[in-house]
């Protein structure tokens, strides 16, 4: 079993700058990859990026990439979401999320297993 709680969402001006942390508790979570969605209202969870376990390899939506970047800690059990250059439409609540498959960097929700609560993110034009 794994808890996520998210951590690090308000409100910031486009073009500024937020981090998002993901805090995890439970065993093993430095054998889990994790990815981070985001839905805005009326929209459909949207895949913003995953980490593998080692923290080795990335992967990125393309909305987002090259302005968002993902690490983690795995001494402290936690990963985090840098977003740089924000726009409005990266106004989302932002979720964090661990799949068991320590190597998957997938782009689908149903493949990883456990969710916080999300966090959110509002960025005004």
């Amino acid at each position: 079993q794994v808890q996520l709680v998210e951590s690090g969402g308000g409100l910031v001006q486009a073009g500024g700058s937020l981090r998002l942390s993901c805090a995890a508790s439970g065993r093993s979570f430095s054998s889990y990859s994790v990815g981070w969605f985001r839905q805005a209202p009326g929209k459909e969870r949207e895949f913003v990026g995953a980490i593998t376990s080692s923290g080795g390899s990335t992967r990125y939506g393309d909305s987002v990439k090259d302005r968002f970047t993902i690490s983690r800690d795995n001494a402290k059990n936690t990963v985090y979401l840098q977003m740089n250059s924000l726009k409005a439409e990266d106004t989302a609540v932002y979720y964090c999320a661990a799949n068991s498959n320590g190597y998957s960097l997938s782009a689908h929700p149903m493949q990883y297993n456990y969710w916080g609560q999300g966090t959110q993110v509002t960025v005004s034009s």
